[in-house]
């Protein structure tokens, strides 16, 4: 599976779950930290916990695994790192306080919704 192909099937995860606001951030050319961010939001800690524990969940069942993860016991901020692709699942109030697409304005966004509809 390609970082595109993660990255987009990661956002589908997400929406699948509710998460708000999903969206793919192309870093490749910003960053050599990963090729892709994938941001959305959950209304409340429990919310952000739960998407985490679902994209964790489905792509360990494909045989992917985080090399890391921080902020899940509070639940404002669950970073995933999968190499490539990083996973941001935020409470509202954070990704409004932190505004990652601002920081990385650069970054193309991928419209996931219709990159998932041609598989």
């Amino acid at each position: 599976m390609t970082s595109t192909q993660l990255a987009q099937h990661v956002a589908q995860l997400l929406e699948d779950r509710k998460a708000q606001r999903v969206q793919i951030l192309d870093i490749r050319k910003l960053s050599s930290v990963a090729d892709f961010f994938v941001v959305c939001s959950g209304a409340t800690p429990i919310q952000v916990r739960a998407l985490a524990d679902h994209v964790e969940e489905k792509l360990a069942e494909m045989g992917v695994r985080p090399h890391h993860t921080e902020g899940y016991r509070l639940g404002r901020w669950v970073l995933m790192d999968y190499g490539d692709v990083v996973v941001h699942i935020l409470r509202n109030e954070e990704r409004d306080f932190y505004s990652l697409e601002r920081l990385w304005g650069d970054a193309p966004l991928l419209d996931h919704r219709v990159l998932a509809g041609a598989r």
